[in-house]
């Protein structure tokens, strides 16, 4: 075996040992195979443990490939799959718009944003790709509440939400039955909107992302200042937000995120 020169290559040497035909290895045995001593490969072992990358089995004491790394290849697949191909959709609705675009996903209870795009007319918008907003405050979580849970008293009792709802602005329902109305009407009308709900000054209009299938992929939304926003407005961007929607599921076809 090469000799292993940097983390880099420890790291991915020990990483390669983990297959379908041998998922677990002890601390000896791997040692032997890298050809390395114990204390490095127990040291690399430990910290990958630390970060989830690899999983230790408390009975025999063997170590396995972790969720992190799960996490990470669904990244991949998010990226390669998805944004990859809708992202100049997304780029065509922020010029229509004239506004900053997003795309999430739910995420460990949350809004995840997987993709972004501004329009050089735009507010700015100190949102991040990778960084996550509340479900409950966002035109985004509302739409995303409102397609995956057909049942709306579960999102309580399974802990999707709290029973006292997180208030952001004085606009924040906080309420789970005022939400649950809410969920109802963002349902019927097939769009969402943020009123000032998670900052002030800033309103958003969200609607559903759905695949060929009808099954709910993510949401996508614009956001602008709140003096831009009126009735009016809000139908013209939730019909451009709805044309973009539309072409995403087009251009997706059957395709089905899987992270939750």
């Amino acid at each position: 075996m090469r000799e292993l020169k940097s983390s880099v290559n420890k790291t991915f040497a020990v990483l390669e040992h983990f297959t379908v035909e041998k998922p677990e290895w002890g601390i000896t045995e791997l040692t032997k195979v890298l050809n390395s001593n114990k204390s490095t490969v127990y040291r690399f072992l430990s910290d990958m443990r630390t970060m989830g990358i690899i999983d230790q089995n408390p009975y025999s004491g063997k170590y396995s490939l972790g969720l992190k790394l799960f996490e990470l290849g669904n990244r991949v697949q998010v990226q390669s799959a998805f944004v990859g191909k809708t992202h100049p959709i997304l780029v065509d609705v922020a010029k229509n718009i004239t506004e900053t675009v997003h795309i999430a996903i739910i995420k460990n209870k949350q809004v995840f944003y997987i993709d972004k795009a501004e329009s050089s007319q735009g507010l700015k918008i100190s949102t991040n790709i990778g960084s996550s907003s509340p479900l409950h405050a966002t035109s985004l979580g509302k739409v995303l509440l409102a397609f995956s849970y057909h049942n709306y008293q579960n999102l309580v009792t399974d802990k999707i939400l709290n029973k006292t709802l997180k208030p952001y602005t004085p606009n924040t329902i906080t309420d789970p039955k005022k939400l649950i109305k809410e969920l109802e009407k963002v349902r019927a009308q097939q769009y969402a909107i943020d009123d000032e709900e998670f900052e002030l000054g800033l309103v958003c209009a969200g609607v559903p992302i759905f695949n060929t299938r009808n099954e709910l992929v993510a949401s996508l939304s614009a956001a602008g200042p709140s003096s831009r926003y009126n009735k009016e407005k809000v139908k013209e961007y939730v019909k451009i937000l709805q044309w973009g929607a539309d072409e995403i599921k087009n251009k997706i076809g059957d395709f089905k995120l899987n992270i939750t």
